[in-house]
């Protein structure tokens, strides 16, 4: 019976594992291959998506493609707004949330496992990306979707022929190298 349950523990990605006085989660691997690789966002580029997009305390920012939750974790510590990520990778939405933990920002956040273009985002006012312009794209239907007055912002990559209500340029780090963003206003 321990031998069923224990397989039944580590099928189910549960299994917790003790070494050296201390114990870990073991995260399943994503239910098919993330859409990018996982490239964080610099501080500087996270705080002037946030600013483009004027986020506010009465916000619901998504970060879909959330990585380590850095966005999601500025949002609500930063600003005020609450903030959920979406990330299908099951590592990534481990570490964003023990990043909330130790931010203290698990009341104001929350992590989604699942599939940008499954997953319910209408509920935001502030939509932020950082992955790849066919990924953009593809995402276009479910954005389109959104109520008017939505900021949509986007680190490095456009929507296509969809003409960008602000483009501004910002200094990613202390080598010069500069990122372009983009917002959208739903209208």
């Amino acid at each position: 019976m321990r031998r069923r349950a224990f397989a039944a523990a580590v099928a189910a990605g549960t299994l917790l594992v003790a070494t050296a006085g201390c114990s870990q989660t073991v995260v399943p691997p994503p239910t098919r291959a993330p859409d990018v690789p996982y490239e964080p966002s610099p501080p500087a580029v996270v705080r002037a998506m946030l600013e483009l997009a004027g986020v506010k305390p009465d916000d619901v920012v998504y970060d879909l493609g959330c990585g380590d939750g850095r966005i999601v974790i500025a949002a609500a510590r930063d600003f005020g707004a609450r903030a959920v990520g979406i990330d299908i990778d099951p590592k990534r939405i481990a570490e964003s949330n023990a990043n909330a933990r130790a931010a203290g920002m698990t009341a104001r956040v929350r992590f989604v496992e699942g599939d940008l273009f499954t997953s319910g985002f209408g509920e935001a006012t502030v939509v932020t990306l950082f992955l790849w312009p066919h990924i953009n794209l593809k995402l276009r239907p479910q954005l389109e979707k959104l109520k008017p007055g939505t900021r949509i912002v986007s680190h490095v990559h456009d929507l296509g022929d969809w003409k960008p209500d602000r483009t501004v340029r910002v200094q990613a780090d202390g080598e010069g190298r500069e990122r372009t963003l983009y917002l959208w206003v739903v209208r």
